[in-house]
């Protein structure tokens, strides 16, 4: 395959690998980004490398439970009722992908492309400054009691049939296994072999500086326009400059729905904005990362902190961040560990970007010459090397037919 002139719009996972990828193929790649490397859902995240997160959001009874939710202010998910005229139709398409059939659909495309997470950012980050933040364990769900756990059972079915078996511990087992978990969860769940990633932000910066090292190039630009000639690419015109360009990669999370009008294409993207909390020197942490199931928030213990992420709100891409999803969040943390100490606590909220049947939009957008890479709501980090892996194979004339399920011209 003949050298190709790329670009690749945003440097959060999902670029930043396929830029990585493109240049090891032998590519001009050109990536920019106007905030910089990880600068959004791919610095927030809860860090996690999460081959088991295969069973989507939506499923079967998602419309009792999210109205459930709706109802209550001490609930995970919340809603900026403003937006819901906007929300309304990728509402209405999310819960028509909440059916039995459709989940085990979806879950089965998700398992294709998380099942070798953690093998898949040692692959791209061996023998490179960025492979230090990768690190292996397992992962944990604490319940309150076996009952608890026993209502998940149509989850758990999910991942046994992709070959994900838990073990279960009971009783004062939990505390002997967990010792940061207190008495009241009785029963923790255990996956072996996982992995997640010590500081995001940090793995980011170093993943650009991999691939300026081997010869690609970094601009901090914005994406202002694009050039079409005879129905295909030509040029990305940014407030820097114009990058001449014989395809590109459109890989900026939630603007990339806006981005990708400029080539006009619409994509049912809406922003699921997320939340963090970063504890500094904590007094406690956990041996692995968990899953507070009763709460739905993740603890992962960090290069730079103990980081408790979760919520879910729908809305915009307003830069106000909401006080409530925060101090829940917080209220629950204290709830769950209430002999935590800490000298000081970062607060973040950020986008994720999410489409109404969980599955990211990866591949050939028409024949226009433009690439996506975005759409993967909570497993950006988990699918970011695989997907830039994808896309450059595409891009390169090594297109897979078993990827149909992530078609970007899907919802056309």
């Amino acid at each position: 395959m003949s050298t190709q002139k790329i670009v690749v719009v945003g440097a959060g996972i999902c670029g930043l690998s396929a830029a990585i990828w493109l240049r090891r193929a032998g590519h001009d790649v050109t990536l920019i980004d106007k905030d910089g490397p990880g600068a959004g859902a791919s610095y927030g995240n809860a860090g996690l490398l999460a081959d088991w997160g295969i069973v989507p959001i939506s499923g079967p009874g998602i419309g009792w439970t999210g109205l459930k939710y709706l109802m209550s202010r001490d609930a995970p998910l919340s809603i900026q009722w403003g937006e819901l005229p906007r929300l309304a139709p990728w509402l209405v398409q999310f819960l028509r992908n909440s059916t039995d059939t459709r989940t085990r659909e979806i879950s089965t495309a998700l398992s294709q492309l998380l099942h070798d997470s953690t093998d898949q950012h040692r692959a791209l980050t061996r023998g490179t400054r960025a492979a230090k933040w990768i690190a292996s364990s397992d992962f944990g769900w604490a319940y309150a009691d076996r009952a608890a756990f026993d209502k998940d059972a149509y989850t758990w079915a999910l991942r046994r049939e992709a070959g994900l078996v838990p073990e279960v511990i009971e009783g004062p087992a939990v505390q002997e296994a967990e010792p940061m978990l207190g008495p009241a969860t009785r029963c923790l769940v255990q996956l072996k072999g996982s992995g997640h990633i010590t500081n995001p932000g940090a793995y980011m910066a170093d993943l650009a500086t991999v691939l300026t090292d081997e010869g690609g190039i970094y601009r901090c630009a914005e994406m202002r326009d694009v050039t079409m000639r005879d129905g295909r690419i030509a040029e990305i015109i940014t407030d820097g400059g114009t990058l001449p360009c014989d395809a590109a990669v459109l890989a900026a999370g939630i603007w990339s729905e806006q981005l990708a009008r400029k080539l006009g294409v619409r994509v049912p993207l809406v922003a699921e904005r997320g939340f963090h909390l970063e504890f500094k020197d904590p007094t406690q942490v956990p041996r692995m990362p968990m899953m507070m199931t009763a709460c739905k928030f993740a603890i992962n213990p960090m290069a730079q902190g103990l980081r408790c992420a979760g919520m879910v709100e729908l809305g915009g891409t307003s830069p106000k961040v909401s006080r409530r999803p925060l101090d829940l969040l917080r209220r629950n943390v204290s709830q769950m560990f209430p002999d935590l100490e800490y000298t000081s606590v970062e607060e973040w909220m950020g986008y994720r970007p999410s489409t109404p049947d969980s599955l990211p939009m990866i591949g050939p957008m028409g024949a226009s010459g433009v690439f996506a890479a975005f759409g993967h709501q909570h497993i950006g980090l988990t699918g970011g090397p695989k997907t830039g892996r994808w896309v450059a194979d595409m891009i390169g004339g090594r297109g897979n037919a078993e990827l149909e399920a992530f078609s970007a011209n899907r919802f056309e």
